[in-house]
């Protein structure tokens, strides 16, 4: 379905890959390890892969436990044998991971718009509050929404459900934007407006449906949106 900038009323953005690089976990690791692209890859993919689990099984656990042992497992399945310290101190570039240099500015444009912007995030509320802080976007986003606060990460429905309501707005007024294409889907799903941040010029997946829009920057979604 084409976007229509006339249902939007609220905007709400996911965190990791859309907001801040995750990509920078990589410089982190280049600290303690030779090799560090691959490891960081499959922390990341086993990150992402504890979530999906844990919602199928029940076994919630806060993003930063999670995290961490995706953390492990990739420094374990690459045979690399680190202190616990040294591990923790790559972890912790979560609280200040590079944020994307059309953030900022791009958010303002949309709330001198005149639309609401929200963080709609897997990550547990300390990891977006350093998040914020880190993207100095605190003056600009309404509050931030996390998984943690109903115990079930994305994809599922329940979430944009209750992201909708913590920010007050019917769930089909809202355009969330990330670059995960799963969030994209089910944001869609859950009556949402999906808008995929595609910063590298991936292609799109083969399964699932469209996104409503797809951007390269927040510029181009403030651009949609006429503002």
């Amino acid at each position: 379905m084409p976007f229509d900038p006339d249902r939007v009323s609220t905007v709400t953005f996911d965190s990791y890959s859309t907001l801040v690089d995750v990509e920078a976990a990589e410089q982190a690791l280049a600290a303690h390890v030779a090799d560090p692209e691959p490891i960081s890859k499959l922390w990341r993919s086993r990150s992402l892969a504890y979530t999906f689990v844990a919602n199928g099984i029940e076994a919630y656990q806060p993003f930063y436990e999670i995290n961490r042992d995706a953390l492990q497992y990739a420094l374990d399945a690459h045979g690399i044998d680190i202190s616990t310290a040294e591990r923790d101190e790559i972890l912790a570039v979560y609280h200040e991971l590079d944020v994307f240099d059309d953030v900022r500015d791009g958010i303002e444009r949309l709330r001198e718009g005149g639309y609401d912007c929200y963080v709609v995030s897997n990550g547990n509320p300390e990891m977006l509050d350093s998040l914020v802080e880190h993207a100095e976007i605190g003056d600009l986003v309404e509050d931030t929404i996390s998984a943690d606060e109903i115990r079930t990460f994305k994809p599922t429905a329940d979430l944009y459900r209750h992201a909708a309501g913590r920010t007050g707005t019917p769930i089909q007024e809202i355009a969330h934007v990330t670059a995960g294409w799963f969030d994209v889907m089910s944001a869609t799903h859950a009556g949402m407006q999906g808008v995929w941040v595609d910063r590298k010029g991936s292609p799109w997946e083969t399964f699932g449906t469209d996104p409503d829009l797809t951007i390269e920057t927040v510029f181009e979604l403030a651009d949609a949106l006429g503002v």
